[in-house]
């Protein structure tokens, strides 16, 4: 356990420098960084303190609301440009 969620995270990491030419590539990648910071959290707790066991309940609400905004920009750039590319996106026009 000790190798096995680093090794994780840094999988996660390079998939997220390496696949980023999609938005949804990159929102999984992200949300799976969130799910090992959650499993870190969940399996670790420091047992003196009562709010070590409320941080990934937190930690998991925040990536579900995470989760909804990037889907919902996603879904808005598909329709505005009609592609999920991050390429094709000009964030100076209007």
């Amino acid at each position: 356990m000790m190798y096995l969620l680093p090794t994780m995270y840094l999988i996660t990491l390079i998939g997220l420098a390496a696949h980023r030419m999609h938005l949804l590539s990159a929102l999984l990648c992200l949300e799976g960084l969130m799910l090992v910071t959650y499993i870190t959290l969940s399996l670790c707790p420091d047992h003196l303190i009562l709010t070590a066991y409320v941080f990934p309940v937190f930690l998991l609400s925040l990536s579900a609301c995470g989760a909804a905004l990037g889907l919902a920009l996603m879904v808005a750039t598909y329709r505005s440009h009609g592609n999920d590319n991050l390429m094709t996106l000009n964030l100076l026009q209007c």
